[in-house]
């Protein structure tokens, strides 16, 4: 955790009260003490330094001072084809501690339709994870998650309302064409399960402008393969 995040109505005259799975950071990982400045954002807003002034058994009373915009955000909207359960808490961190705001999970032909069933799919549990993602990269904007259980009403519907003329990728294995690098405006990524989109669904998204592209011979897990496309479209 490098930014401790706070829900706005968590606070009380620029105060606020750190309990749970927060204040066991602060005072085992971190140990910090009544004095010391940490860093500290409020979900959605600002940055800032808050100061301890308590320390109390089970929670922590800081004084809070945010004053700094967050990072400047990815301009990439990125499709995502349901990854297994067990992967699917670390992708959404990734996602949002690369600064992605918008993310799709989206059906496709090689994803199990149990996956759908995963409480790890829940947006409450969701939202845990982005939020985790973001203290990891000192970001306080929380992503905004759509989930859409049907492939081609999806791409047939609500993919175009989606494109509005920005640049339109598909991560596709051992395409012919590599994934550029340092593009000057903003995209559409979307990124399939590790064996790739079936032919009927890449020519869907072809169909509409999509270029596939690859970032090599090597097939990437898909944890492995987002932050390298992102990387590459958008180096920081």
């Amino acid at each position: 955790m490098n930014t401790l995040l706070i829900d706005k109505k968590e606070l009380k005259a620029n105060r606020a009260i750190i309990s749970g799975r927060q204040f066991e950071h602060l005072k085992k990982v971190l140990r910090v003490s009544v004095g010391d400045k940490i860093r500290v954002g409020v979900i959605n807003d600002l940055l800032g330094i808050g100061i301890v002034e308590r320390f109390e058994m089970d929670y922590i009373s800081l004084s809070i001072s945010p004053d700094l915009p967050p990072p400047k955000a990815v301009p990439a909207t990125v499709i995502l084809s349901l990854p297994r359960p067990k992967f699917l808490k670390r992708i959404m961190q990734n996602l949002a501690a690369l600064g992605i705001k918008e993310i799709h999970v989206i059906h496709c032909k090689r994803v199990e339709k149990s996956y759908w069933n995963t409480p790890h799919l829940c947006l409450p549990n969701i939202k845990k994870d982005l939020i985790l993602g973001l203290e990891q990269a000192g970001d306080t904007v929380i992503p905004e998650v759509t989930l859409h259980r049907r492939f081609k009403p999806f791409v047939e519907d609500v993919l175009p309302h989606l494109m509005n003329g920005r640049e339109k990728f598909l991560a596709q294995p051992r395409s012919e064409i590599s994934c550029p690098i340092c593009i000057n405006q903003s995209s559409v990524l979307v990124i399939g399960p590790e064996g790739g989109f079936i032919p009927y669904e890449v020519n869907k998204f072809k169909d509409i402008g999509f270029q596939a592209v690859s970032i090599g011979d090597r097939i990437m897990k898909v944890e492995v393969a987002i932050p390298m496309l992102i990387s590459r479209l958008y180096p920081s």
